[in-house]
Order: structure tokens, then C-alpha cells, then sequence
């Protein structure tokens, strides 16, 4: 094994050679034609190959193949020769530099994975650098603080540095997830865009018009869109018809649509007061000759009958009055209370009682003008323009 003495006198005999090499290149090449001189000069590169490959070796192990390092040194070497000027000192001291910055300029210009401007490149190395030194010093990590005032920079300008670093060599989506059954790629577990989030306005929107619903239609909107229940069970549970269900839910979504699209949410034509159930009640009074049935809550299958009886008994007792059922605060008629007012009006052709449907809102009139009950509402609507 040779001695260290060896060992350093064989390198600054290498040194040496290199620079008398250099030398006689430059004495030979002088006055020479282009093509002689071309020769003389790759005969100096190849001679000073290993050279070159000895500073491309001191690089290795960041991150770029030793075969591409040895290819920028190759081409340090080259631009080293061709720019020798033997009067201002030795040529492998000029040839180290020349190298080592070629070096450096491809990993500040071709390794960076993300483009980052030049100034933060630089003070992303110089933040490592320090980093280091200050890691040895402190026995542990450096703060942003200490960083800064080492470099004589800003806390931003470090932090920037250190956030930049990160696209030296960015993650591939492409990596396999560790620990994953290898099917699985890091860019599988990346988010994509949440359609839902358009949704958010519509959805606040929404909670608070439910809020303005009866209680009994909120549950029922609950019951079917948040618990998936069906119509029927629905209707098992609340006690009515599954129809009825059908044209509450119609009735409360239709309203929610128009109150969507509007700036101020539509009056609901429901009647707001009522109990859970919306039991119907009668009351029956008589003044100035008329004799007024006034029906609050609605008329359907389940108070048809007892609607049915007390139309009936009306019609008995209202000649030689005119009777007006006042139908204001009817949300909801279905087809038992269609057939009830179709009842109560056939009752009072026979018995030659004047009858007429008064206040009717928009949802009950358009059921009972395709129901044939029409002519008494214009009727009604005519004799309360003569009033007027």
C-alpha cells in the first residue's frame, strides 16, 4: 500500500503534467491552421479526461446519473481549453473552476423539477449550507430567525428558500403508495374537484325555507328524502291516505321551488296553525240573510264524512237564505272532498238553496275548476263584484 507521501506527490505530479501539457498545447497550437490546431486540442481533452471525471465523481449521489455529470464536466473541459490563456496562471486551477460551475449551472438550471427563479435557487443552496453548519453547531435544527440572520436575509426570503427546495425533485404521481398493496399510485389519493361545493349556497338556501314549512311537511320532507322511507310507510305512520301524502309532498316541494327562485319566498297557501294532523273543523253562522259555512284545515278521505254531514245539514236549515262556503282557510282538498262540495252542491239544486264557494285559494281552485264546480265560483266571484 503506498504511503500518503506517495499518494500526494503522485497527485501534484498529475497536476503538474496537466499544466505542462497545457503549456506545450499552447505553444504548438499557436500560428497552426484550424484543423491542426482542432487536433492538438482533442488530443489535450482526452489527455485530461480523467481529470475532468475525477471533479464530475465529487458530485454524485444528488440526485443526477454520474454518466450525465461526466458529460457537463467533459464539456467544462472543452470550453476550459479553448479559453486557456497560459499569462494568467496555471491551467488546472483555471480548469477546476471552469468544470466545477458548469457543473453547478446544470444542477441550478436542468435538475429542478419545477421552474424556480434564479435568485431562489441560489438561496435555496445557500439556506442548505447554512442549515448544515448551524445543525453542527446548535446540536439541532436552526429557526427560520437564525437562518435569516446567518444569510442576512428576510424570514420570508428563508422561508420561500426552504418551501421552493421541495421542487428540486418533486413526488411522482405515479409512486407507489407505501405500504399499499402495489396497485395503488400516490396520485389516487389526491382530491379532485368537489362538484358538491356549487351546491353549498342552494343547500343554506334551503334549510332556511324549510324552516318557514308547517311541522307536519317538514317531517314528512325528512321522512322521504332523509330517511328513504316510501310514501306508504309514510302515511302508516302519519295516520293519513297515501295520496294525501303524495299532494302534501307535492305541494310543500313546489312551493320550495318558487321560493328557490324568488327573492322573497310566496305566502304558503297551508294554513300554518293547525296540529300536527290538520284536523278539520266547521263553524256556521248567519247574518243579512246568508248563511255562511266556514271550513278551517283540510278536507280529505279521513274528514270527508263529518264535512259531508255538515254541508248536508246546512243545505236543510239555509233556505230561504243563501248559504257561501267560505273556503279561505282550505290548504288542501283532495278527491273525498271533491266529491263532499259536489255532494253539498247537488243537495242544494234539489233543495232550490243558492249556493256559492268563496276564498278559495289558488291550489284548492285550480282542483275544483277541473272538478265541475267552476260556475259556482264565478259565481261567486261575480256576485262579490256586484257587492263591490
Amino acid at each position: 500500500m503506498p504511503a500518503a507521501d506517495d499518494v500526494q506527490t503522485s497527485a501534484e505530479n498529475v497536476l503538474e503534467d496537466l499544466d505542462a501539457a497545457a503549456l506545450s498545447y499552447a505553444e504548438r497550437a499557436a500560428g497552426l491552421p484550424d484543423a491542426a490546431a482542432a487536433a492538438l486540442r482533442d488530443e489535450l481533452a482526452r489527455y485530461c479526461l480523467p481529470f475532468a471525471g475525477r471533479l464530475a465523481r465529487r458530485y454524485r449521489g444528488r440526485g443526477e446519473p454520474l454518466e450525465d455529470l461526466e458529460q457537463v464536466a467533459r464539456l467544462g473541459l472543452v470550453k476550459a481549453i479553448d479559453r486557456y490563456d497560459p499569462e494568467r496562471g496555471s491551467f488546472t486551477a483555471y480548469a477546476v473552476i471552469t468544470i466545477s460551475g458548469e457543473i453547478k449551472r446544470h444542477f441550478r438550471d436542468k435538475t429542478w423539477g419545477v421552474h424556480v427563479p434564479r435568485r431562489v435557487q441560489d438561496l435555496s443552496l445557500e439556506v442548505g449550507h447554512a442549515s448544515t453548519a448551524l445543525t453542527n453547531a446548535l446540536s439541532r435544527n436552526p429557526t427560520v430567525a437564525e437562518l435569516a440572520d446567518r444569510l442576512q436575509v428576510t424570514e420570508d426570503a428563508v422561508v420561500e428558500a426552504l418551501e421552493s427546495s421541495a421542487g428540486y425533485s418533486p413526488a411522482s404521481l405515479n409512486a407507489p403508495v407505501t405500504g399499499g398493496d402495489g396497485s395503488t399510485e400516490f396520485g389516487d389519493q389526491l382530491g379532485g374537484a368537489d362538484v358538491d361545493l356549487e351546491l353549498v349556497d342552494d343547500r343554506i338556501t334551503v334549510s332556511g325555507l324549510l324552516l318557514r314549512l308547517p311541522a307536519r311537511e317538514r317531517r314528512m320532507l325528512a321522512m322521504r328524502f332523509y330517511g328513504n322511507r316510501t310514501q306508504a310507510e309514510i302515511a302508516a305512520e302519519l295516520g293519513i291516505s297515501q295520496m294525501h301524502v303524495s299532494r302534501l309532498l307535492s305541494r310543500a316541494l313546489s312551493w320550495l321551488r318558487e321560493a328557490m327562485l324568488s327573492d322573497v319566498p310566496p305566502r304558503w297557501e297551508g294554513s300554518g296553525s293547525q296540529s300536527e294532523h290538520h284536523p278539520m273543523r266547521v263553524a256556521v253562522d248567519r247574518a243579512g240573510g246568508v248563511l255562511t259555512v266556514r271550513i278551517y284545515g283540510e278536507v280529505d278521505r279521513d274528514t270527508a264524512e263529518r264535512l259531508r254531514v255538515a254541508l248536508r245539514h246546512a243545505v236543510s236549515t239555509a233556505l230561504p237564505d243563501r248559504m257561501v262556503v267560505d273556503l279561505s282557510k282550505v290548504p288542501l282538498v283532495d278527491a273525498a272532498g271533491v266529491a263532499v262540495l259536489v255532494d253539498a252542491a247537488t243537495a242544494a239544486g234539489v233543495a232550490e238553496v243558492d249556493l256559492s264557494l268563496a276564498g278559495t285559494q289558488p291550489y284548492v281552485s285550480r282542483i275544483l275548476g277541473v272538478s265541475g264546480l267552476g260556475p259556482l265560483l264565478e259565481r261567486d266571484n261575480g256576485r262579490g263584484q256586484n257587492q263591490r
